[in-house]
């Protein structure tokens, strides 16, 4: 009997031992490429509907120009949303001083939050983070001294910022928050509070969306009051009184000072307008919110009167005691896209500059745009934000351009991370990442990727069912004999559509489609299975329902507009008023007889007002799904 030589049961083993490895490493390969691709899908949902609210807001604003350009001073429509039109009227010094006067109020000793000293000092600042931090609430007389020394200097700065960087001192970067408070906390934790020797950049979009962008907006100021040559301040498309009254902001500051909020969000708003358009380090970077576009011209930006921008979305009129001679010079229109570009524009992969009409706003510009004008004004690096990337930045355009992000968890908890640069006199840029969220830490990257695709479905979801009847309607052209079923080819197809949100639906259909029969679907049958509930309402016209969910952040913004003295109530006169302005929009038919009865059945406490933040959370869609 021959025996075995040991280096042969050896080599074996070790080719066995290697065998399995591959395997195992061919398996966890495809597993990680399995979860990336779902994160790539449920980034997708979450940026698509992100950018559709936003082309709708443009949207509805545009019609609201539209009709101050073309509907006479007397009508009611045009009077409905003109002062949101004005310029600040208060702008005189003694006059301003009336109007937003702090000494009036009282701070009582029943009042236990922070107490601020003026002019501000580090620690006065350093003790307000350090309340914010515990939730507490700065007292109205505070915010509106404040935001008024915060405005006397704003005026004083230039349109472009102009920063050293030295080998002592390396500049700090950091991109939106969108009252992310537990974001700016975390940075100033591991980076330290702004100071002499710890200058900052903040390249705006410090509001809306999150619960705390009063909280970031004070912190920032104050520290800019203390250390005004090393905090510089950005303007985004978030600081923007319009924007806010659909994205959070207003609703924040009126629920948190019911009495002085109009006084505060007023001020804001000529603050937000004197905001800096841009930031440049030792003339190589430059930063700015947005991006750039083929017709960016620094030299006209350093020039603009950035002040008569109080909302970026509109070009500003020529001052006229005749309505008729109103007008906007060319000068004008390319003053304001100058503006334009630098707060909404987004980097594009192909060469060229086209309209963003993903955003509705700003462009999208290649990278031969990005070569031209850092060539054009000596400059090597373009540094941007308003983008939420997955791991807090990217670079494109050959690394010439670098998006920073800084509000983790920005769709849901999970969903991407928040990042700074720190950058020094070598003008290389390094990153910090981080999580805000502890219950994100904890999670493996299989249970973060299930639970954003949870969040991201059950928002695609509410999509589906609010359009379910545009969708009945379209899916009934591919089964002309009423059998209720149609393909799953045509139900892709004639979803993105109806929705028009750029998504893979094929893909998705395993996720949002129970069950299909030999490539056929019951379209009726699914959407009974979305499983989102409704409120039940004895209303003579639901269709005036489906108005409302496709068009509810456009209806907040209506109220808001009309609710002109911010007490958060409207009167049935003022919501026909509304959905009349809606239906005009729309151009769709709306009954009064509908309107009159929704109004009837929301009117909870039978006064004859309607509660704005009432009658939205009413109608906030749940879906059963999510709670089961």
């Amino acid at each position: 009997m021959q025996k075995e030589f040991p280096v042969f049961s050896l080599l074996n083993s070790a080719l066995n031992t290697i065998s399995a490895a591959l395997l195992i490493q061919r398996w966890y390969r495809q597993h990680v490429a399995r979860l990336e691709m779902r994160r790539r899908c449920t980034w997708n949902i979450f940026q698509s509907i992100e950018y559709a609210g936003e082309q709708d807001q443009i949207k509805l604003y545009n019609y609201f120009g539209f009709l101050m350009d073309h509907f006479t001073p007397a009508s009611s429509e045009r009077n409905l949303i003109s002062h949101i039109f004005r310029k600040n009227e208060i702008c005189l010094d003694t006059e301003w001083e009336r109007y937003f006067c702090y000494k009036s109020i009282e701070v009582t000793k029943s009042y236990t939050g922070p107490h601020l000293t003026f002019p501000v000092t580090f620690c006065g600042v350093s003790k307000l983070v350090e309340a914010f931090k515990h939730k507490e609430q700065l007292h109205a007389r505070y915010v509106l001294q404040l935001l008024g020394e915060t405005w006397r200097l704003l005026r004083t700065f230039p349109n472009i910022s102009h920063v050293i960087a030295c080998h002592t001192k390396p500049i700090t970067i950091c991109g939106d928050l969108h009252g992310h408070l537990e974001d700016l906390l975390l940075i100033f934790y591991k980076n330290g509070l702004p100071s002499s020797d710890k200058p900052y950049v903040f390249n705006g979009d410090f509001v809306d969306r999150g619960k705390n962008s009063l909280e970031i907006l004070l912190t920032l100021f104050g520290f800019l009051l203390v250390y005004p040559n090393d905090v510089h301040l950005n303007r985004g498309n978030h600081e923007d009184h319009i924007v806010n009254l659909r994205y959070g902001f207003t609703k924040e500051v009126l629920g948190k000072y019911s009495v002085h909020g109009k006084k505060i969000l007023k001020l804001l708003q000529m603050i937000f307008s004197w905001l800096p358009l841009a930031t440049v380090i030792d003339n190589k970077v430059l930063i700015v919110h947005g991006g750039i576009s083929d017709t960016t011209d620094l030299d006209k930006i350093a020039r603009v009167d950035r002040q008569k921008y109080a909302s970026a979305l509109r070009p500003p009129k020529m001052k006229s005691d005749s309505y008729l001679e109103s007008k906007t010079t060319e000068t004008d229109l390319d003053e304001w896209k100058q503006v334009m570009d630098v707060l909404w524009s987004d980097p594009m992969p192909q060469n060229g500059c086209i309209p963003n009409e993903v955003r509705g706003g700003g462009c999208y510009w290649g990278p031969d745009v990005t070569e031209e004008v850092l060539r054009r004004n000596n400059l090597q690096l373009l540094i941007r934000s308003h983008e939420c990337k997955q791991d807090g930045y990217e670079f494109c355009h050959n690394r010439r351009v670098i998006t920073i992000f800084s509000a983790s968890n920005y769709y849901e908890v999970g969903s991407n991370r928040g990042a700074f640069i720190r950058m020094g006199p070598d003008l290389v840029p390094h990153f910090i990442q981080y999580q805000a969220s502890t219950t994100c830490r904890e999670l493996t990257l299989r249970q973060s990727v299930g639970w954003t695709e949870r969040s991201a479905l059950q928002a695609l979801r509410e999509q589906l069912f609010v359009h379910r009847s545009d969708l009945i309607s379209a899916f009934q052209e591919f089964d002309p004999n009423n059998k209720g079923m149609i393909s799953v080819t045509h139900w892709a197809s004639t979803t993105e559509r109806v929705l028009n949100l750029g998504l893979p639906w094929r893909v998705l259909r395993p996720q949002l489609v129970s069950s299909t029969q030999r490539g056929m679907m019951d379209y009726q049958q699914w959407i009974k299975e979305l499983s989102i509930t409704e409120p039940k309402l004895e209303i003579s016209d639901n269709s005036i329902l489906d108005t409302m969910y496709k068009n509810h952040s456009n209806l907040e913004t209506i109220f808001r507009i009309i609710d002109t003295d911010h007490s958060g109530l409207i009167s049935f006169k003022e919501f026909h008023q509304t959905w009349e302005l809606l239906r005009s929009h729309l151009k769709t038919e709306i009954s009064a007889k509908a309107i009159a009865d929704l109004a009837q059945s929301i009117d909870f406490n039978k006064d004859g007002s309607i509660d704005i933040n009432e009658f939205l959370e009413a109608f906030r869609l749940v879906d059963i799904s999510a709670h089961n």
